[in-house]
């Protein structure tokens, strides 16, 4: 790959995931607010901090295409980082659900920013990849971010504005797009060649479709039914099998791109919070406080490790991967 010696052209759009992160965790704690009178300000303080870092990374993304478009151009078409760049689109409408206690006026605006540019670039994206020729390698959890994550997000922040109906219909777009693309990812896991240690992380992506679209059936009106318990079972089971791998995932040194399991196991957490207040149910009444607590120690792990890489000034784009073009 050509590099600059620009800094904003070593920004990817991978570490918008850092967004989703921290996003993630504050509405996790803004529904143990709700639920269990948890003091309300740390929720607050985590999206104040979401919000900083997605100006940030913003404004640096924006910088590429500017003074590296080369390169900028040379991220977009690689076949595994091309689909971090949908996370632009998402973090924003997850930003956008953070300013609506504040502003119903920047929150609708946000959500209209985020929503167009993340279904400008999944139709994009999906179309290029409609037209085949991928190598089976190059196949990971990333491939749900154009769409899926856009989907779910983009619902969520849709029934929060009032607007459950275009929520239910992006619903519906997140989640057969789910079903279809996670035979193509199982296929890959099960048959293909051993994925290599820098892609391992990107894993952490797996949890997080059944995870949020449990958090989006609950916000356009689904009910605490066998339908969203179906989900975080999906979601749990994602969880465990991660654990299980976490000793070959680790075989990966650190680096920003764990932030890719912050944002499922946030989701998770904050789905089974506001459920257990739902609906009077016993597995999800126990399993919601193990899961807010793992969710809180998994960020705050994450976060203080990327602290560490940036103080240390080894905090450079993810590596590029050795997987074919």
């Amino acid at each position: 790959m050509r590099t600059s010696s620009a800094p904003a052209a070593h920004v990817p759009a991978a570490f918008f995931g850092i967004v989703l992160g921290l996003g993630g965790l504050a509405n996790s704690w803004r529904a143990a607010h709700a639920v269990w009178r948890l003091p309300a300000v740390y929720g607050e303080v985590l999206f104040a901090c979401a919000a900083l870092v997605w100006a940030l990374l913003t404004m640096l993304y924006a910088r590429k295409w500017i003074v590296a478009p080369d390169q900028a151009r040379e991220e977009a078409d690689h076949p595994v980082q091309c689909c971090f760049i949908g996370l632009a689109g998402v973090a924003t409408l997850l930003i956008a659900q953070g300013a609506l206690p504040y502003s119903r006026a920047l929150a609708v605006l946000l959500f209209l920013v985020g929503a167009t540019f993340a279904l400008s670039f999944g139709l994009w994206r999906t179309g290029l990849l409609w037209h085949g020729g991928r190598e089976p390698g190059t196949s990971t959890p990333i491939l749900y971010l154009p769409i899926v994550a856009a989907g779910f997000v983009g619902g969520t922040t849709a029934a929060a504005l009032g607007w459950a109906d275009w929520g239910q219909l992006a619903f519906g777009a997140a989640f057969f797009s789910w079903l279809a693309i996670e035979s193509v990812l199982l296929h890959r896991l099960y048959t293909g060649p051993i994925m290599a240690p820098p892609l391992r992380p990107a894993l952490g992506i797996q949890l997080a479709p059944p995870a949020v679209g449990a958090v989006c059936y609950n916000a356009i009106g689904g009910t605490s039914d066998l339908a969203v318990h179906a989900l975080l079972g999906y979601a749990l089971l994602q969880a465990l099998l991660l654990v299980r791998l976490a000793p070959w995932i680790v075989e990966q040194p650190f680096a920003a791109s764990y932030w890719a399991f912050s944002f499922g196991a946030t989701a998770l957490a904050g789905a089974a919070v506001r459920l257990s207040q739902a609906q009077a149910s016993a597995a999800i009444a126990a399993i919601a406080p193990v899961l807010f607590v793992g969710a809180n120690l998994l960020v705050a792990g994450i976060a203080l490790g990327t602290l560490y890489l940036l103080a240390r000034g080894r905090l450079p784009p993810p590596v590029e991967q050795a997987v074919p073009r």
